[in-house]
């Protein structure tokens, strides 16, 4: 085998996380090398987790028969396999402390998509919740900016329906092989996130969606974002955990505040008391963010780069627009001035400063009105 086929077989073998296989990758310098070493060498290696089995499962992979047949399987799934050898790895999850050897992908991965925030959050979601998520995602997107989660239910789908609404990208990472798909009701929102993103796993292709999986999964979802933004969260959920994989990452955690009076937002109060910055609107984010956004956002090439009033005024209403093009940038401006500009009555106006304000594209000014966020 060569040594990205050898990597593909190595993340097959069960028994062998990513964190093994970078310590036998240490050792061997290459995959190939890997099962051309000894049994001494390999149970000496592995230690406790060197049982016969798991080395046999090395020494017979060799063979080749289980690789066949997982190309087979990923090819008429539409599964593209991209390893930590191949170009189009996403640079930032490659630096993590344990990327994964494999990533299986279904859509596309861009080079914009290094320009990303992972929004999350508990499956058992409160309207306000959902409506924060879906809000979130959406005003991410219109800003240029991809959003990664997981396609649970409750915030996850929220976040990637809301980047979908801006017509934007989003990119959904899954806890099983892409195989098949869960949750079932997801179906038709997996198959709208593959023609505007992708759908990743690190699993093989009929990997089951086991309880362990999950935070493993979630490190990768802080892996391919700059930062990690928790909708709302119990303090048990597995978005404290994506959470807690950013700050280990060296990744910026953000967190929406929500109730006193609710369960489903003590997780997030408690990372705002531990540091995370609290996030009312997408400002917040592209305030903290903004020297790093910029920098992928400069390392485009041209003919893909996109104007900052481009990205934003994708899935505005005409209403919206004509307002936002009316803001000035820098110095702020009166209402009374907007208005004529955008040839739009007071009252109309202020209902369509507000909802651009709570999609992060206008923020007042004190004493001077308003100004465009960015």
């Amino acid at each position: 085998m060569e040594a990205r086929e050898a990597l593909i077989a190595l993340n097959l073998i069960p028994g062998l996380g990513s964190v093994t296989i970078h310590r036998l990758l240490a050792v061997f310098e290459s995959p190939e090398r890997i099962f051309r070493a000894s049994p001494v060498a390999l149970k000496e290696l592995l230690g406790r987790f060197g049982t016969e089995e798991v080395i046999g499962r090395i020494l017979s992979a060799d063979s080749g028969t289980e690789l066949s047949a997982e190309l087979r399987r990923a090819e008429r799934a539409g599964v593209q396999m991209i390893t930590l050898l191949d170009e189009p790895y996403p640079g930032l999850l490659k630096n993590i402390p344990d990327p994964p050897p494999v990533l299986y992908v279904k859509g596309t991965l861009l080079k914009e998509d290094e320009a990303a925030i992972a929004v999350v959050g508990t499956r058992r979601a409160t309207p306000y919740g959902l409506n924060a998520a879906r809000q979130f995602g959406r005003s991410l997107a219109q800003c240029g900016i991809t959003v990664v989660s997981g396609l649970a239910e409750g915030i996850d789908g929220a976040a990637h329906e809301g980047a979908l609404e801006a017509k934007g990208r989003t990119l959904a990472v899954l806890g099983h092989g892409l195989h098949f798909l869960f949750p079932s009701r997801h179906l038709k929102l997996a198959d709208r996130i593959t023609e505007s993103g992708a759908l990743l796993s690190e699993f093989p292709m009929a990997a089951p969606g086991l309880k362990e999986n999950f935070p493993r999964r979630n490190r990768v979802i802080a892996g391919l974002s700059l930062g990690v933004l928790v909708a709302e969260a119990p303090l048990k959920s597995g978005a404290l955990i994506t959470a807690r994989e950013a700050l280990e990452q060296g990744r910026e955690v953000f967190a929406v505040p929500g109730s006193i009076f609710s369960d489903r937002s003590r997780g997030t109060h408690q990372l705002l008391k531990e540091g995370a910055k609290l996030a009312e609107d997408v400002r917040d984010i592209l305030e903290e963010l903004g020297p790093a956004l910029s920098s992928f956002v400069l390392s485009l090439s041209k003919d893909k780069q996109i104007s900052q009033d481009e990205r934003c005024v994708e899935g505005l209403s005409e209403e919206e627009v004509k307002v936002y093009e009316a803001v000035p940038i820098g110095a702020g401006s009166t209402a009374e001035s907007i208005s004529r500009r955008a040839i739009l009555n007071p009252g109309k106006l202020l209902s369509v400063l507000t909802e651009l304000e709570m999609k992060g594209l206008v923020r007042q000014v004190p004493g001077q009105g308003y100004s465009r966020s960015s």
